[in-house]
């Protein structure tokens, strides 16, 4: 299927692992100017190696107001804005602090509402623009085990449904894509605290995958080619909504 995405330019935080990553690379191989902005300058760079093409690089940290007025400014003319940046501490309640609290909500939300602002701005001058918040299915499946996200992606559900209820005023798009489990280091690191609580080895974190749809964790690629359809001329009528991708976890409650 033809998406339309050739020459547009697109921002993807996060870039350089995982999910970000693969978003990265299914922009690059529909012809797409890809920016990927990440923490780690040596992530950065390996990452630009796997996108192959020309791929814009931006080192910073979303969470210090100048390196993201800089990012800001440098990708201001982006056609496309993956918000993807935000990996929260994981835990219970009595198991995270509050500067975990604060780590998560100053990323998740504060850096991604503040990036979206500056962006956003520049697409309504222009008529144009789509903005895709990669969230999290705990936003509508809490879980007690990783309790910041679940605060923090419910939040940003309820972000992206209220800017996206306006935005198509403006000619801009806002859609949520909300991954269930995916096979990256994140996961793996998940579920092996789950292993070591639930049967006292980490090292038997991959049966606790076994009850997932289809007896897996979806793939990076596949929620990367969620969202490169979501930023596409295909989905030209939808905005303020969520897409979730994730086996049908959210509508069977807690899996794990």
């Amino acid at each position: 299927m033809e998406l339309g995405l050739s020459d547009k330019s697109v921002l993807i935080t996060g870039g350089s692992r995982g999910i970000g990553l693969a978003v990265a690379q299914v922009f690059a191989s529909e012809g797409c100017d890809v920016h990927i902005a990440g923490r780690s300058k040596d992530d950065l760079e390996a990452a630009a190696e796997k996108i192959g093409g020309k791929v814009q690089r931006h080192v910073g940290d979303l969470r210090i107001a100048g390196d993201l007025s800089q990012l800001a400014r440098a990708c201001a003319d982006v056609d496309i804005l993956v918000n993807n940046a935000g990996a929260t501490p994981t835990g219970r309640i009595d198991e995270v602090s509050t500067d975990d609290w604060r780590e998560g909500l100053e990323l998740k939300v504060i850096a991604t509402v503040s990036l979206t602002r500056a962006i956003y701005a520049h697409m309504c001058k222009r008529g144009r623009g789509v903005i895709i918040n990669v969230i999290g299915n705990c936003g509508e499946r809490p879980d007690p085990d990783i309790i910041i996200a679940t605060v923090t992606n419910t939040g940003m559900m309820g972000f992206t449904k209220a800017l996206g209820s306006v935005s198509p005023a403006h000619g801009v798009r806002v859609v949520g894509v909300n991954p269930g489990p995916t096979a990256t280091e994140r996961l793996v690191h998940i579920m092996r605290d789950k292993a070591r609580d639930r049967t006292g080895d980490a090292d038997n974190w991959r049966d606790l995958l076994k009850p997932l749809p289809f007896a897996r964790a979806s793939e990076p690629e596949e929620q990367a080619a969620m969202i490169a359809f979501a930023a596409s001329d295909r989905c030209a009528y939808v905005s303020g909504t969520i897409l979730t991708v994730d086996g049908g976890i959210a509508n069977r409650g807690h899996i794990f």
